[in-house]
């Protein structure tokens, strides 16, 4: 089992920015939190130490241990494509997942900061404005944390709940976004339109329903 902090980190910890999670010590300090995977060192100047969820989950639950070693690593790492015991998992609608709350919000918020970060790292001119490769073989999901983060909800297991579901289609490169109502589908593609997706309006020839396309745009 992992050895719990010691008093002085949980210290920095407890001190950590409660929105960013931006920590303040010694060197030694962060560098003891990063070894534990409480921590990361963000790969661009000034060089700020963070806290991992399960740094903000210590910080939250002064009693917890952590699991250990699961989180945004020295450099940025793309949210995970499957769920799973600690591991960030876009909602892509019909989830049967429990609310989300201020922990949620701030899980949405640093994937998608890591996102972008990822963005301007693995493109040539360090753009952030439209979707990297992992994006491009990870289309729903990435999607999806595009409109979480952008304070979209996500449909419940009800559908009847209302909310976004957003779903692969067989065409290459493209999801397919639902939202009921013509105005909260409108705003789906808006948000998507700001994180570098292209998108049309169609309408389903069999039910009627409209839908939202999108795919990654390149340029």
């Amino acid at each position: 089992m992992t050895r719990p902090p010691t008093a002085a980190q949980r210290r920095v910890i407890g001190a950590a920015d409660p929105t960013t999670g931006r920590l303040r010590g010694t060197q030694g300090q962060l560098a003891a939190l990063v070894n534990r995977g409480l921590a990361f060192r963000h790969p661009r100047p000034p060089h700020d130490h963070f806290l991992t969820p399960a740094g903000h989950r210590v910080r939250e639950t002064p009693d917890a241990l952590p699991d250990g070693p699961e989180a945004a690593p020295r450099t940025p790492a793309a949210p995970a494509a499957e769920g799973g015991a600690g591991v960030f998992a876009a909602r892509i609608g019909g989830e049967d997942a429990p609310a989300g709350g201020p922990s949620r919000t701030r899980e949405v918020r640093s994937a998608w900061a890591g996102l972008l970060e990822l963005r301007r790292m693995t493109h040539a001119d360090g753009a952030a404005d439209r979707p990297c490769g992992w994006e491009r073989t990870h289309l729903v999901q990435a999607a999806a944390l595009a409109l979480e983060a952008a304070g979209h909800r996500p449909a419940g297991v009800d559908a009847g709940d209302g909310g976004y579901r957003v779903r692969a289609t067989p065409q290459p490169e493209a999801v397919a976004v639902h939202e009921p109502g013509p105005e909260a589908l409108r705003a789906c593609a808006a948000t998507l339109e700001k994180a570098g997706w292209q998108t049309g309006e169609y309408t389903e020839p069999r039910t009627g329903v409209r839908y939202v396309l999108a795919s990654p745009r390149r340029v």
